[in-house]
């Protein structure tokens, strides 16, 4: 089994007006989030941020506003998700990423990761997200005008 690298990115994907898309994860139902996922040996943060985007949402993200916002969280990995990561790996590190599009766009979801997709305001986004630096990373949208620090 390839175990999964403790790097990871979150990407918000939004619009000029602050919609934020959020995905319902397949493996539990009612647990919503913006798009995420483990770096892959030898890739660099924004090939994984433009990889997860394309695999989760189907979004090419050279056709919109890819921005990486110098910000890292680290947290404890959830217990049910340990078996994911070599043995005694405990903890994550969160690169974030914002991706801004004209408008709430149609997406092609996997099914075996995710169950559907909203947009909704910024304010209701955090509100729903289960990850707490999810939530966080919503509600620096309006600080930073829907944009980030620079591109990647």
């Amino acid at each position: 089994m390839a175990y999964k690298i403790p790097v990871s990115v979150l990407v918000v994907v939004h619009t000029p007006d602050l919609r934020v898309l959020l995905l319902e994860r397949a493996d539990r139902p009612g647990f919503w989030q913006s798009v995420t996922g483990s770096q892959n040996e030898g890739e660099s943060l924004a090939e994984t941020a433009v990889r997860e985007l394309r695999e989760e949402t189907g979004l090419d993200a050279a056709q919109f506003e890819l921005t990486d916002w110098r910000k890292q969280n680290r947290y404890e990995i959830y217990r049910r998700w340990r078996s994911r990561y070599a043995p005694g790996v405990t903890h994550n590190t969160e690169h974030v990423f914002a991706l801004r599009v004209p408008q709430g766009l149609a997406v092609t979801l996997q099914r075996k990761e995710h169950l559907r997709y909203e947009w909704l305001p910024w304010q209701e986004a955090a509100a729903k997200v289960f990850s707490w630096s999810n939530a966080e990373a919503i509600r620096e949208l309006p600080q930073r005008g829907g944009r980030g620090a620079e591109k990647p």
